[in-house]
């Protein structure tokens, strides 16, 4: 799973970045989630990786503070990235005239740099929702069941979700490995 959620979402960038036809601002987003759901998933899957390999359970507390850190900042930047794809779908369904007047570059790279670091301030308040959350009884077994969802299949999912179904996106694919486009 871990290598299907980093091939697709490096495929997608691969895609959008090759393919004149997908600098827009809706393939913009999607290749900057993808980043962000490869760094995403590796935060945590590597060490659960090596954790089942080894049949061990031990992490540093340097190495569990960095890994929560990392795993909160791009999880909130992820939160944040959906939010701006929803709005310029929002604009382009809503006030097509307008959207390329209104979704100019600048406007894009700005919607990025924003959510990016908003991220950080954010970041300080949902660890004391960490922290406070961690006091309450919980089962094992559930926590890890609901980890591995949010941490390793929501990631491996999205390329599928939000690219795969879409033809702009396959036909870019299919000239980057070279089959034949129709």
């Amino acid at each position: 799973m871990y290598l299907i959620t980093v091939f697709g979402n490096l495929f997608i960038i691969l895609a959008v970045s090759s393919d004149s036809h997908l600098h827009t601002p809706m393939y913009f987003f999607l290749a900057n989630l993808s980043f962000v759901d490869i760094c995403f998933t590796s935060t945590t899957v590597p060490k659960m990786l090596q954790n089942i390999q080894t049949q061990s359970k031990v992490i540093t507390y340097e190495g569990c503070i960095t890994q929560i850190y990392f795993f909160l900042l791009l999880a909130g930047l992820d939160n944040f990235l959906l939010a701006v794809m929803a709005y310029d779908r929002f604009l382009a369904i809503c006030h097509p005239l307008h959207y390329t007047v209104i979704m100019k570059p600048q406007l894009c790279v700005l919607l990025v740099l924003v959510a990016w670091l908003s991220v950080v301030s954010l970041f300080y308040c949902t660890i004391l929702g960490v922290y406070l959350s961690s006091a309450a009884p919980q089962s094992s077994h559930s926590s890890a069941v609901a980890s591995v969802m949010y941490t390793v299949v929501t990631p491996m999912l999205n390329p599928f979700i939000y690219s795969l179904r879409n033809r702009d996106i396959k036909r870019a694919l299919k000239r980057i490995i070279g089959a034949p486009v129709i």
